[in-house]
This record gives C-alpha cells, structure tokens and sequence, in this order.
C-alpha cells in the first residue's frame, strides 16, 4: 500500500475503535470544518487541513510523500534520531525498510498533543462523569500540557527522517483507542471479582505476559490482590493523564477500579484519597498492545 493509504487506514481504524462512538467522531469532525469556513485566509494560511478529516492532531505523516509504496516498515513505540539511523543502517545490511512508524508522536504530532485531550471528558462522561464536570476539570489540565510541550525541540527526529530520507509517521491516539476499547470491553464481559482477577486478565493478553518477564507487567498500585474490583474503568486513550480531580469524579459515578498505563504520584496519592484501585497495565505493553491491534488490521 501507499504511504497515504496506510495513514488513511490508521485514522479510519483509530475512528471506528474510538471510545466515544461514531456519532460523536462525525461532529467533532463538523464542528472542525464549520470553524475552518469561518477562518480568515491569514488564518487558513497556518491551519492543519488534515484536522478536516483526521480528528487526532497527535497522528500524522512526518515526513515522506504519500505516494511512497510500503511494503516492508520498521515499527517502533519510541522512534527519534537514534532509531531512524538504525533504519538506515538496516537498508544498509540489505534489510528492507520502506517507511518507519512509530507509537509516539513527534514533530507537529507532538506539538498537537493537548489536542486530542478533549477526547477524555467525553469517555469520563460515558462512565457517568456530567459531561460539564468533565470539561471544566480537563481544561486546566489541558492547558497545562500545552505549556509543557509548547518549548520542545519538536521537528528534531523529523529533521532527522528528512536528512536520511525516510519515510516517517506515527499513530497515536488511534492505537490508544484500540487498546483501550479493547480492554473495556474484556473488562465489561468478564467482570473480574478481584484486583488479583484484573491482573490474570490482563497477563492472558501476549504483550503483558511478555512484560511481565521483563520487569513491566501489571502491578496493583493502590488497593491489595483480594480487594473486589466493582466497577472497572479503563484510561488509556486521550493523549496522556488527566488531571487528578477525575478520580474524586470516578468514585462518585461509581468507579472502583482505575487500569491505566501509568500514574503519577500526584494522581496515585489523589486516588488513594478517594479509596479507588489502580492498576498499573504497563505503559510500553499496553502501547504494544494497541499497536498490534492496528497492525492486525493492516495486514489483512
């Protein structure tokens, strides 16, 4: 397939897989175009117009033209300058690598981060969160990340990519979308009795079995391996944690259990406060996780 084609593909999945449903990805998609028509043409001149379609700003092609034929990709949750030199030290051995794609944002991916933010007041508004609630807690930490991605040296793998001349894109919150899709839906079926029961779910899954053996797998952070589960909540997709008032929220709705990639102290001590369990899943598992799903899909 083409480049363009396997980016297209990766949205579209990322879309079908997305925990707020399609009614709501085809509005947020509306309101994003009737927003562009309102645009000066100073404006337009700066705009993103993959955001008319692609409703994930943290996914994109990086560098390479769409029409570049893909057969073999070097995949990676974390590609910077190191990785796509070792891509180019793989062509040089004789190995094919058509195109990188990495898990991670970078360039103007990376800059979009706190974008795709927005996506987790709608999944706490799912889960009985008031929707209202949800946005004026998010806002602030929106922002918050916006600041703190705002003075990174964004464009350096992509500068990297472009100087070694390989084609270069990343899947993000589609990938997350899957993992996290996938998970709650195990969760919702099997409706494990126990946090001890939370984790042998999640051990049956390859990537964290494999983690789990490598010193990365699911560890119960708050709350023991007796201690009943209740009401399962997966948090995994909408670009990184939120803010720590959303587990006060969760425990209200009636939240017991919180399995995410990873917590901060901040957010484990808020969440300790509020007598909510987490589980740790495994940042890098779960990203594999997610990841594979994606490639599943694009392979058959």
């Amino acid at each position: 397939m083409k480049l363009a084609d396997l980016y297209r593909f990766v949205v579209e999945f990322g879309m079908r897989n997305d925990p707020r449903g399609t009614d709501e990805i085809a509005a947020v998609l509306k309101r994003e175009k009737e927003r562009f028509a309102k645009l000066s043409e100073k404006e337009k001149k700066y705009y993103d117009r993959e955001r008319l379609d692609n409703p994930y700003g943290d996914t994109r092609i990086l560098y390479g033209s769409g029409e570049t034929p893909v057969k073999a990709l070097m995949v990676g949750i974390d590609i910077e300058a190191p990785e796509l030199v070792l891509a180019d030290a793989l062509r040089s051995k004789g190995r094919r690598v058509d195109a990188v794609l990495a898990h991670h944002p970078e360039g103007g991916a990376f800059a979009a981060l706190h974008d795709v933010m927005y996506v987790q007041a709608d999944v706490l508004a799912r889960h009985g969160v008031p929707i209202g609630v949800a946005e004026a807690i998010m806002e602030p930490r929106i922002r918050e990340v916006s600041r703190r991605v705002m003075p990174a040296n964004h464009q350096r793998p992509v500068d990297a990519a472009r100087l070694l001349d390989i084609p270069f894109m990343n899947s993000h919150t589609p990938s997350d979308n899957c993992v996290a899709t996938h998970l709650q839906r195990l969760f919702d079926k099997k409706r494990p009795r126990t946090l001890a029961d939370v984790v042998d779910l999640l051990l049956e899954i390859p990537e964290y079995d494999h983690a789990a053996h490598n010193g990365g797998g699911p560890v119960i952070l708050a709350g023991s391996p007796s201690r009943s589960a209740g009401k399962v909540f997966v948090d995994m997709t909408g670009g990184t944690e939120g803010a720590v008032q959303v587990f006060e929220k969760l425990a209200i709705a009636g939240v017991s259990t919180v399995v995410g990639m990873h917590f901060s102290e901040d957010h484990f001590k808020q969440a300790e406060k509020q007598h909510l369990n987490l589980v740790v899943a495994g940042h890098i598992a779960s990203d594999n996780v997610g990841m594979n799903i994606v490639l599943d899909a694009v392979e058959k």
